[in-house]
């Protein structure tokens, strides 16, 4: 007979599979992060305006899913460091536009020539991560537009 109590195992868990995995991708970084004395959530700040400068706080939390009680302190700190500059935007005051210092600019070449290689070593060919990013991509944007 079927044992009726519901058994909750860490490793059946898909939401920890997913979660331990950015943990560990996070952690293959580090050495480039450290290398350009960024943490993962300003790194990835820092390619949305190596993207496309002089954006909305709210632009950039779009564009990062993040909110903007979690963006502020992240710019607050990158400005710190001389890497961005916060400014209320002059056509509406609600709004704060991010810019690059040239510090900022200078920043993009060092962090292309510290790309990460983990990659290389975890995937045997390049089409085998393109089709997981898709997967997963697809996957986060079922979950957003269902509202989970």
């Amino acid at each position: 007979m079927p044992d009726p109590t519901p058994r909750l195992d860490l490793d059946r868990h898909f939401c920890f599979a997913l979660h331990s995995t950015a943990q560990a991708v996070v952690r293959a970084n580090r050495p480039m992060l450290d290398k350009l004395g960024l943490t993962y959530p300003q790194y990835l700040v820092m390619v949305v305006l190596w993207a496309e400068d002089q954006q909305t706080v709210g632009s950039i939390g779009d564009k990062l899913f993040l909110d903007s009680s979690t963006l502020t302190p992240l710019l607050k700190r990158l400005e710190a460091a001389g890497l961005v500059r916060r400014a209320r935007c002059p056509e509406d005051e609600r709004q704060v536009r991010v810019s690059l210092t040239e510090q900022g600019k200078a920043l993009y070449e060092e962090a292309c020539r510290h790309r990460p290689t983990w990659h290389t070593r975890a995937f045997d060919h390049p089409d085998e991560m393109s089709a997981l990013r898709e997967r997963i991509v697809a996957l986060r944007d079922r979950l957003r537009a269902q509202g989970a």
